[in-house]
């Protein structure tokens, strides 16, 4: 199989996904045999607005984040990029993810002929507690 690298994955984000995706900047960081890890630089676009609150990233974004990430790795995983669907999507809330630059693991936890599944970590950069988690299933529409 031939490598999908780095620059490849960037690229793939603006051909391939909406423009209100390639806002969330995602930036591919490393590859490995089981999965990658990005950064989302800070972006106050991607916070909640409303109260006197904290500036908070919204989970929209938070879930569109391990999604999208989760579809780069697969890509990279599967040296190109397979035209797939996102099946179901499950996101877990831990803590509030705080305006600031974000880490994002994406490990595949299954990658079949039909059928692929991630697990999405998020944290924010320099904390060891994570934010967020998500699985992702992914339907591929070809072979």
């Amino acid at each position: 199989m031939r490598e999908f690298d780095l620059p490849e994955m960037a690229a793939l984000l603006k051909q391939v996904f909406a423009p209100w995706v390639q806002e969330l900047m995602i930036k591919p960081r490393t590859v490995t045999t089981t999965g990658a890890a990005f950064l989302v630089p800070q972006n106050p676009r991607l916070v909640r607005t409303g109260g006197d609150g904290p500036a908070v990233v919204c989970g929209q974004a938070v879930a569109a984040i391990a999604d999208t990430a989760s579809v780069l790795t697969l890509s990279a995983l599967n040296g190109r990029f397979r035209n797939c669907t996102t099946v179901d999507l499950t996101t877990h809330f831990m803590r509030p993810m705080m305006l600031g630059d974000i880490e994002v693991r994406i490990e595949a936890l299954s990658n079949g002929r039909r059928l692929a599944v991630t697990r999405s970590e998020l944290r924010s950069v320099g904390s060891d507690k994570l934010a967020a988690t998500a699985t992702c299933s992914f339907a591929y529409l070809e072979d």
